[in-house]
């Protein structure tokens, strides 16, 4: 816990503004980072520069000196801290202890500087020589009697380069297990688009914002998860651009927000509304909201009234008579108690999406991580293609994804169920038969270590054990293991909870400069908009033993894999030969990789749909089906409420950098509950009670979280929330979406009993 007393105050003034300012201040001061950060923040994401080790949203044209934001400024100063965690903290410590010490205690003790081997013996960390090191990975996996009891996990913070090459080692070493961060946020959009519209990324760039007559922003808490979009936004406010924001607790930043950059705002204590009509939709109640506006759409229609794109739909698209069918037998009663608004709003929500030309629909976890998420997705696809809402300025589907290149490991070949296509790309261009079988997506991963079938665990960056659901049965699972590696720049959770054997493997961070015999090295990133750009550290690395990640991936492949006619030591010196493999392998997209990085601002990778061609097997945009207004499987429990987890505001996927959540008004604590008051009431909890929260599942499983503070909010009727990773013990591993391995964790069945 916090040292200091939890407080809750509710946040009235605009996000952004001087408290961000502040907070940037503060971070810098706290990790001892004043001076060295501050220079850093002037390169990051600018040309020359490196990117930005948060969040996936693209950058702007130069437009600005300074091209970051206060979150993208917490994760750099703690990557850029004084602070270390040596051999000494280690011989300090022993891991029975450190387990014992909150998450956030861990991310402030500082960077890793060399490699650790566990040591049971003595329950410590003890030092390796890197040498060591890789033969012990070497030697399990040779010990393996299948190579598909190894998991192979990669953080999308691991660059093109780094995660190509991850991918032909494991491939060739005769898996395709690749349990992937994409797993538990944006999968459906990989597994959920493709379908639809041909392609599992967005059709949106940054420009179409400028063009765009109305904004769609559902289920993603824009100032905390990607505040630099906060600037696309403002400005299409000040030209009266509509911006509905749909969510079950309204967020601080959607409401209104201070430009740090605008320095009249700054100076007059001035803000810009953000959203010109907020729906506050049930958990869960996004499908009743979109096929709402579709019911209105295809009512019109029927009353002798033009407002779907009737030649682009002819032309370019499949399926609608189905879809309008299904929508129109809707009664509006069962929408409206679905959707958890009134009738009207769903009706001024049409008015919005009719009236416009050119629409964005954006959106977050809080359409991903439900059961039915993919398909989901696919009416998001289809609401657009009613007005013809792609291949036009201003227009099309902008998935926001988090992590900075999770987007791009996945195009890279970070896949479990990669195509055949692509595997006879690989077969041709080095020399072996990549297996064919679809592997281990995340939940699968963590039910073959439970069965024991798992031996080996290696995770290319992350935080694994703290992200996947079922906390106590996944701790358990992964204790089970031969060998666990975690390659990382601090310190986490995932070095505790270890294999007999276990290794700590220190990496260079993002802003931290590559050196290499050849001379100084780049790596590249691909943004959630499908830019490519380069990214170069300005930092010198926090100690002289830590290795980039492209040759961690080299020195493992040529332990594991000795007989490999691959040329990996020249990979290791060299990233331009990699960038010529990925070209070779991916001709379509990345064909002149190496001369076109040489743009200061990237490149973009081609996105069908925006050219109003669509790769799906007939040629066509489809309609797709999902019958009724439920994303997530019916529980009949009138007790039950459905529980999102989400982030704080000062904290980025599993790091945590405070016990603040300020726009939400509370210090010093995240084991606390959000509750609407009305369902507070209704259930005799007095205010600022603690309570513990039980899953409503059918395996016969206890799930309960002790201790959590009821805190009075503006949730929707039904709805709760709670900080994760705190909350994941609720999640049970087998509650995901069938279609995209992705755990349901935004509508989480649980009651409130006494604590």
């Amino acid at each position: 816990m916090a040292e200091d007393a939890p407080r809750f105050k509710p946040y009235d003034h605009p996000a952004g503004g001087w408290g961000a300012a502040a907070a940037t201040a503060k971070v810098l001061l706290e990790q001892s980072v004043v001076t060295k950060g501050s220079r850093a923040l002037l390169s990051m994401n600018q040309p020359g520069g490196f990117k930005c080790p948060s969040c996936a949203f693209p950058d702007a044209d130069c437009k600005k000196t300074l091209e970051f934001c206060e979150n993208g400024a917490k994760a750099l100063a703690h990557e850029a801290t004084k602070f270390r965690v040596t051999r000494d903290f280690f011989a300090q410590h022993t891991v029975t202890e450190l387990m014992e010490k909150s998450d956030y205690w861990l991310e402030m003790q500082g960077r890793l500087t060399e490699p650790m081997r566990y040591d049971a013996a003595s329950d410590r960390y003890v030092p390796i020589g890197w040498d060591a090191a890789f033969a012990l990975i070497g030697k399990h996996l040779r010990a393996l009697e299948s190579p598909d009891e190894a998991e192979f996990y990669t953080s999308g913070r691991t660059p093109n380069e780094a995660a190509f090459l991850y991918s032909i080692m494991v491939r060739q070493f005769g898996t395709n297990n690749f349990p992937d961060c994409s797993n538990m946020c944006h999968e459906p959009t990989s597994r959920g688009l493709p379908p639809a519209i041909g392609v599992g990324k967005g059709t949106v760039v940054l420009e179409d914002f400028e063009h765009a007559e109305a904004i769609f922003v559902i289920g993603q808490n824009t100032g905390t998860n990607s505040p630099r979009m906060m600037t696309n936004l403002v400005e299409a406010r000040k030209r009266g651009v509509p911006i509905v924001a749909v969510n079950p607790m309204p967020e601080r930043a959607l409401i209104r927000f201070t430009e740090p950059q605008d320095i009249v705002q700054m100076a007059t204590f001035g803000s810009t509304p953000i959203a010109s009509e907020f729906v506050h939709i049930r958990i869960g109640g996004d499908l009743a909201l979109i096929k709402g506006i579709m019911k209105v759409m295809f009512e019109r229609e029927a009353q002798g009234e033009a407002v779907l794109d009737h030649a682009f739909l002819a032309e370019h698209t499949a399926g609608m008579e189905a879809v309008r069918d299904e929508v129109m037998a809707l009664d509006w009663r069962d929408i409206v108690e679905h959707a958890g608004i009134e009738e009207a709003q769903i009706r001024r929500c049409a008015e919005i999406y009719i009236r416009s030309k050119a629409t964005i629909i954006c959106y977050g976890m809080g359409l991903t991580q439900h059961q039915f998420g993919s398909r989901l997705l696919q009416q998001v696809a289809s609401l657009l293609l009613l007005r013809g809402n792609y291949g036009k300025p201003g227009a099309g589907i902008s998935p926001i994804r988090g992590h900075s290149n999770v987007q791009g490991d996945r195009t890279v070949g970070i896949d479990e169920k990669p195509s055949q296509k692509y595997l006879d790309r690989v077969r041709d261009v080095f020399g072996f038969e990549p297996p064919r079988e679809h592997g281990h997506h995340t939940v699968e991963s963590v039910e073959a270590m439970i069965a024991g079938t798992a031996k080996v665990f290696i995770g290319l960056g992350g935080n694994f054990v703290r992200a996947i659901p079922d906390t106590e049965r996944s701790y358990e699972a992964m204790s089970k293991l031969a060998l666990t590696v975690g390659i990382a720049t601090k310190l986490n959770r995932g070095h505790l909870v270890h294999g007999k054997d276990a290794l700590i493997l220190p990496v260079v961070a993002r802003s931290e400069r590559i050196e290499t015999s050849h001379g100084e090295q780049f790596v590249t990133i691909e943004d959630s908009m499908s830019n490519v750009t380069a990214s170069r550290g300005v930092l010198a690395p926090a100690s002289p033993d830590l290795k980039p990640e492209v040759e961690i991936v080299c020195r493992m492949a040529m332990a594991a894999l000795p007989e490999s006619r691959i040329p990996w030591e020249s990979y290791i010196h060299d990233y331009g030969l990699i960038r010529d493999k990925i070209a070779e392998v991916y001709p379509e997209i990345y064909e002149g990789f190496s001369e076109r990085i040489k743009e200061p601002r990237g490149f973009h990778l081609d996105i069908p749909p925006r050219r109003l061609v669509w790769p799906t097997p007939n040629g066509k945009a489809n309609f797709l089906l999902l019958p009724g207004l439920d994303v997530n499987e019916p529980i009949a429990d009138p007790a039950m409420l459905r529980l999102a987890t989400v982030r704080s505001h000062d904290q980025f996927n599993t790091t945590i950098y405070s016990y603040n959540d300020r726009y939400r008004g509370v210090y010093n604590d995240r084991m606390v509950l959000f509750m609407n008051e009305e369902d507070r009431i209704a259930r005799g909890i007095a205010p600022r009670a603690q309570v513990a929260l039980e899953t409503i599942s059918r395996d016969g499983v206890r799930r309960r979280v002790e201790a959590l503070t009821v805190i009075d909010y503006p949730m929707s009727r039904g709805a709760v929330a709670g900080y994760y990773p705190e909350l994941n013990p609720l999640l049970p591993l087998d509650y995901y979406d069938r279609i995209s391995g992705t755990p349901a964790a935004k509508s989480i069945p649980v009651r409130v009993v006494a604590a």
